[in-house]
């Protein structure tokens, strides 16, 4: 087995579609700040690009094409009980190496309610926070993010995970 060539690929991909060069994503400066308590004594927030399945948008289950259709474009939460339905149709992942049948891989609950029980992270927050994946640098910085970090404050959480798919 050898390595996916992702950055070649998408390279390949905008250049195709007439883009310029893609530039990647990179940050001077981090707007990330040191935990103020132990991850122990924590809130966790649950971090995921999945989306919602929605039965009338098409094959969304493991091992589906693309599904652009599945798409879905603003900040949104879900409680975590009962656990939510999220798909992974319409994101590009590489359906040849994978067949996206263990949804631990975008929403490990079951592994963050062991840490929870264990002590090792103190609570989960009560529902996940579903970021969208709208290839737009500018727009995840200026809308989806403060979105995202707005929603994780109104769930009271010291802390966040990111599970992108």
């Amino acid at each position: 087995m050898s390595h996916l060539p992702y950055i070649e690929r998408t390279r390949a991909y905008y250049a195709a579609l007439g883009y310029p060069p893609y530039a990647w994503a990179h940050f001077d400066e981090v707007p990330f700040t040191p935990l103020e308590k132990p991850l122990r004594a924590s809130t966790l927030a649950l971090i995921t690009t999945a989306a919602p399945y929605r039965p009338a948008l098409g094959d969304q289950g493991p091992g589906a094409p693309y599904n652009a259709a599945a798409k879905f474009f603003d900040v949104y939460t879900a409680p975590l009980d009962p656990p939510p339905d999220l798909r992974i149709s319409h994101i590009g992942y590489d359906r040849r190496h994978t067949t996206a049948r263990d949804p631990n891989t975008w929403l490990p609950l079951a592994r963050l309610r062991e840490a929870a029980a264990t002590g090792r992270i103190g609570t989960l927050a009560p529902a996940l926070i579903g970021v969208p994946t709208n290839r737009s640098q500018r727009v995840t910085m200026t809308r989806d993010a403060p979105a995202a970090a707005a929603a994780c404050r109104a769930l009271g959480a010291d802390a966040a995970l990111l599970v992108p798919t």
